[in-house]
């Protein structure tokens, strides 16, 4: 269906108009309607009031007719009785005798007849009976001039005894229209002052508000990474408060993630400047250490291999540095190995233990076997035990230290936990604690460590959490075998249809 032309026109003003504007012109129009229902219920009652009058003063005229012998009045007294009562005719009927005290001329003509005796006994019949002197108070706006009309009303309360009248309706039409008019501007007054109070009321309680937040957010979105642009909450405690804080704080939260991605991008870019140079230089190291494997000193041909496993492992981490900026973590080319031989070597690249200041405790079975990626196990003990490392170093008196692996086999999942006894982890790192440069607490850490080791972990379907104790921070993770998925929501992992690992050792 085709909107008209002027209704388009309509619409497309009505959209462009402000939210204030929207908002008086609103109020005025339901104020409107108000007074409106207020409107015609008033003038009908005026009707039936003003036909009231004039049939109690018809009643006095019959009164004043029965004092006259045989009830014959007077031509010049009948004239100012019925100018009195602004009728042409009175009948009355009393006792069941009808009698006419002043009668019609033969040649007038009635237009229409009311009838006020109705008495209603139902509240559905008053509604009706309210209706429709509405509807006879609007007809006589409408009704053309010089209308005569007969109206009946009831005398004392016997309803057979009844007072008719027979009158022009010109005096009504008249007094209706001032009533009308009286009403109107006494609405538009009431109308144009409620208005205005509920316009500057919801204006103040609403719109502002709501103004300020509109402005607040086109401002922020012109430049997000701006602190300063976040809007500032007010006091209040109702919705549009509510609104104003959960808008600072998305505001923050999102200012802070995009400084976050602009601090990775800008890492990642300073990484792929270096990367080419620092694999050269471990290369170059690479083949130095390859010639040690010709010495025959027995310390050289003891260290070498592991000196070769380093640097393998170190160029396997440049080629992989821009990696944590990836949506997720490379498959892992997992395999089931022994994980002590693992830890341990884990502690001879970080120095463990260290003589008089640092304790180094193996707390697994020689026999225990994960399945995982050696080089992603090797990087999540690596950034633990580092960890657990800087937080003994920086405790305040520097404590004889001690970090403690511990490891179990528990059905299809492997755990493992590092432990240390150092001044434990701040309440203020916990909130943020496995999230990119974030969580960590010490000077000059980038809080990476944490969340490489988790986003690893959980790229072999585990988990890892710190577990509350009473000294020191432990942190616990798991490995689940391939086929086994972590539920966070049950005690047990559940396992799903898929052959267990074999052993390559």
């Amino acid at each position: 269906m085709r909107i008209p032309e002027w209704a388009a026109k309509y619409q497309r003003n009505w959209r462009d108009l402000g939210l204030p504007a929207k908002l008086l012109m609103l109020t005025a129009v339901f104020v409107m309607l108000a007074e409106v229902l207020i409107f015609l219920p008033s003038i009908s009652t005026f009707r039936v009031d003003w036909l009231n009058e004039r049939l109690t003063a018809a009643q006095l005229a019959t009164l004043a007719a029965e004092g006259f012998p045989g009830g014959d009045v007077p031509s010049g007294l009948r004239a100012e009785m019925l100018r009195t009562a602004q009728v042409k005719a009175i009948a009355s009927r009393r006792q069941g005798v009808r009698r006419l005290v002043l009668p019609v001329d033969p040649q007038m003509t009635i237009d229409a007849h009311y009838d006020l005796r109705q008495r209603p006994e139902s509240w559905w019949e008053s509604i009706g009976l309210r209706l429709e002197q509405i509807g006879d108070a609007i007809a006589v706006f409408f009704a053309p001039d010089g209308r005569t009309i007969r109206v009946l009303g009831s005398i004392g309360d016997d309803p057979d005894d009844l007072v008719e009248i027979v009158m022009p309706e010109a005096p009504l039409k008249a007094a209706l229209n001032a009533y009308a008019l009286n009403i109107l501007g006494v609405s538009i007054v009431i109308s144009l002052a409620t208005a205005a109070l509920v316009y500057f009321a919801i204006s103040r309680l609403l719109v502002r508000p709501m103004m300020r937040i509109t402005r607040a957010m086109v401002h922020f979105r012109q430049d997000p990474e701006d602190p300063s642009r976040i809007i500032v909450p007010s006091s209040r405690h109702d919705e549009i408060g509510v609104a104003e804080r959960e808008l600072g704080e998305m505001q923050r939260q999102l200012s802070g993630t995009l400084l976050q991605k602009t601090r990775l991008a800008q890492l990642g870019l300073a990484v792929s400047k270096i990367n080419h140079d620092l694999r050269g230089m471990l290369a170059n190291a690479q083949l130095l250490s390859d010639r040690l494997t010709a010495v025959p000193d027995p310390t050289v041909q003891r260290f070498a291999p592991k000196l070769i496993a380093s640097l393998d492992r170190a160029i396997n981490f440049c080629n992989d540095t821009l990696r944590f900026g990836r949506a997720e973590e490379a498959a892992p080319r997992r395999e089931l190995m022994r994980l002590k031989p693992l830890v341990e070597e884990v502690g001879e690249a970080l120095g463990l233990p260290r003589e008089g200041s640092l304790d180094w405790v193996l707390d697994m079975d020689d026999t225990l076997r994960i399945d995982a990626d050696r080089d992603h196990l090797f990087r999540i003990l690596s950034n633990l035990v580092r960890n657990a490392i800087e937080a003994i170093e920086g405790a305040p008196g520097s404590p004889h230290g001690e970090i403690r692996i511990r490891a179990w086999r528990d059905g299809r999942r492997v755990f493992v936990e590092v432990h240390d006894n150092g001044p434990g982890v701040p309440q203020k790192a916990r909130e943020h604690l496995f999230e990119a440069f974030t969580g960590s607490q010490r000077k000059g850490g980038t809080g990476l460590g944490l969340a490489i080791a988790a986003e690893i972990i959980a790229v072999h379907g585990g988990h890892v959490r710190l577990l509350e104790t009473d000294k020191g921070a432990t942190f616990q993770f798991e490995i689940p075998d391939r086929g086994v998925h972590y539920d966070p929501d049950g005690p047990e992992a559940t396992a799903v249809s898929a052959p267990a690992p074999r052993d390559r050792a």
